[in-house]
């Protein structure tokens, strides 16, 4: 494998749309970020090439995030490219971030998350919109308290942070979906009932993340409101496709309800601290 440099932008993401349910992650930080940036979520590259055509690309996040978009999973030429990054979260498609841990040496880490789960996508033509009540708001309309209470829940529910790490990172996400306008609050009057948002975008396609909805409000099909509702309005700017991650089997019924398919399956792995790959065993920072 050999590193991309950022000329290569176009050609990487050209690669990167012929698998475009598995590539969001990757796709959005490119166009949001270019490679090799310095902000945290920026990815540099590398990639496999045959007579001069891309088949794999690896991307890691300067935030220690390693997303695999491997068809013919080499992943001894990814072990080699990778050698002495620090690596903190693994995220990709189960059957390509499992064996590439067990490659880098990273299977029996200690994690705080190590989660497989279904993997839905949806052609938002197919889109089919739930009763219910009340209308989708930006999250920055929404009351401010109550939505950095959820985001806080979310943090310890969906991705088993402590409570200090889920303070700091609500707060964070918080200001950065404000501003990034990525994520709605469905409202009944004055009433957040639910939350949902976008996690990757591109012109064409979306990847949805973040949705909650608080304990007292389950099970009376808001969350899937906020969903479709949020869709309906990407599908009227154009957006054509959309994919997911579902939690539970509740989240996937919910999911299955308003159209989307299960495609495969999805991983995300987050270590306790980040390690630093090397060549025949791990080293813990």
């Amino acid at each position: 494998m050999i590193r991309v440099t950022p000329d290569w932008a176009e050609e990487l993401s050209g690669f990167l749309r012929q698998h475009l349910d598995n590539a969001m992650f990757p796709l959005s930080n490119i166009r949001r970020f270019g490679i090799d940036g310095v902000e945290p979520y920026a990815m540099r590259f590398w990639v496999a090439t045959d007579s001069s055509r891309i088949t794999d690309a690896i991307g890691l996040a300067n935030s220690g995030a390693l997303m695999p978009v491997c068809p013919n999973g080499d992943w001894a030429a990814v072990r080699a490219v990778v050698r002495g990054e620090a690596v903190r979260v693994l995220i990709g498609p189960t059957p390509q971030v499992r064996p590439m841990m067990a490659a880098l040496g990273l299977a029996d880490a200690p994690m705080t998350l190590n989660d497989d789960d279904p993997h839905f996508a949806l052609d938002l033509r197919q889109l089919r919109l739930p009763d219910g009540p009340g209308r989708i708001v930006p999250l920055a309309e929404a009351p401010k308290d109550i939505l950095r209470d959820w985001l806080f829940q979310y943090e310890v529910e969906a991705l088993n942070a402590t409570p200090d790490v889920a303070a700091k990172d609500a707060a964070f996400s918080y200001e950065h979906y404000c501003k990034d306008q990525s994520h709605v609050v469905l409202m009944e009057g004055d009433v957040p009932l639910a939350m949902t948002g976008f996690n990757a975008r591109l012109p064409e396609a979306v990847q949805i993340g973040g949705v909650f909805t608080p304990p007292a409000l389950r099970r009376r099909g808001y969350a899937r409101c906020a969903v479709a509702l949020h869709l309906d309005a990407a599908r009227r700017h154009g957006v054509a496709r959309a994919s997911l991650f579902a939690g539970s089997q509740t989240a996937a019924h919910a999911y299955i309800a308003i159209g989307f398919e299960r495609i495969g399956d999805w991983s995300l792995c987050i270590l306790k601290k980040p390690i630093v790959v090397m060549q025949d065993n791990v080293h813990r920072d």
